[in-house]
């Protein structure tokens, strides 16, 4: 097979990243810092049918990207995300359904003296078969220990690593004395395009809970603002309809005057017994409603398997 000149196989990158910037409209700006050729290809595998992934050098998307910015403009929002070691993940589903798959295709890494952790590592108390001769490590780390049975013994949580500090030669020989792989590579979302805009990955976790639940606030807040400085609004109304209505309760109780909503009031106001009456026949009829719609739901299901049915048997 001949060899691609270096014109010819830029050339074709060129043409394939137009093509995937005009024929899917979302994309994941992923870094893959730490992520091997043998990683790459399991990535590729589970986002078959799902996803692309495209990695090149920066020079060249952000060069791709600029010549194709007379077709789609909103391209440029792209550009001051291509820096450092990162790739395009293309697709047209669900962009959380597709993070998921990304995040989940991670491996466990050893630590490496110089590399950055991405998290914290806590080196669990335990037994460690080391032998006696290797207390020096420990020692070197200020991590308590005692001598087991001829074996090294760690004696309490350590925290061994912070996040975003670099690792030490002393404590990456010890992990991986312990065979312990802390780290975990994989490609990381930076950004989210979609359809012109570009947002942080975090945006995916709201749910329309979250949004009923924001607005539900917003109107809570707006509505008190209103009460507070009697400014009427929609929010608002129903509550100073109800505060009204309970002033006018209140003023029937005190004097002689009366209407068809305070009738009930003044006569519990007049005999307290009837109070006692009323929530107990409220505590007798919640049970019987309940049992009432059970039972209306359960003659719901038999009519529909009826309906399933139409009368007929599987040889008739």
């Amino acid at each position: 097979m001949v060899k691609e000149d270096r014109a010819t196989w830029k050339s074709k990158y060129f043409l394939k990243i137009i093509q995937m910037l005009d024929e899917y409209p979302k994309c994941f700006i992923v870094g893959a810092d730490n992520v091997g050729s043998k990683q790459f290809q399991s990535i590729r595998i589970n986002l078959r049918g799902d996803a692309v992934v495209l990695m090149g050098k920066n020079t060249m998307m952000r060069k791709a990207i600029r010549g194709h910015l007379e077709n789609n403009p909103a391209l440029e929002k792209l550009l001051p995300h291509i820096r450092g070691n990162v790739g395009l993940v293309f697709t047209k589903e669900d962009l959380s359904d597709v993070r998921g798959k990304i995040l989940d295709n991670k491996v466990a890494a050893p630590a490496k003296a110089g590399a950055l952790a991405p998290k914290n590592v806590v080196l669990p108390a335990q037994n460690t078969g080391l032998g006696p001769e290797k207390t020096s490590f420990f020692q070197a780390l200020a991590i308590p220990t005692k001598i087991t049975k001829g074996t090294i013994e760690i004696l309490s949580d350590v925290n061994l690593i912070k996040e975003g500090d670099k690792v030490g030669a002393s404590e990456a020989t010890l992990l991986n004395m312990l065979n312990i792989s802390p780290f975990t590579y994989g490609l990381m979302i930076l950004q989210v395009y979609d359809s012109g805009t570009v947002f942080s990955p975090e945006i995916l976790d709201i749910t329309d809970d979250d949004i009923r639940a924001n607005f539900m606030q917003g109107v809570t807040n707006l509505a008190c603002v209103s009460l507070s400085i009697g400014y009427p609004t929609a929010a608002s109304a129903p509550h100073s309809i109800a505060n009204g209505f309970r002033n006018l309760l209140a003023v029937a109780a005190a004097t002689d005057i009366n209407f068809k909503e305070a009738e009930e009031m003044k006569e519990i106001l007049a005999d307290p017994s009837k109070l006692a009456a009323l929530t107990a026949a409220a505590s007798a009829a919640a049970p019987a409603a309940a049992e009432t719609k059970a039972e209306a739901k359960k003659e719901e299901s038999e009519e529909e398997e009826s309906d399933d049915d139409m009368g007929f048997g599987l040889f008739d």
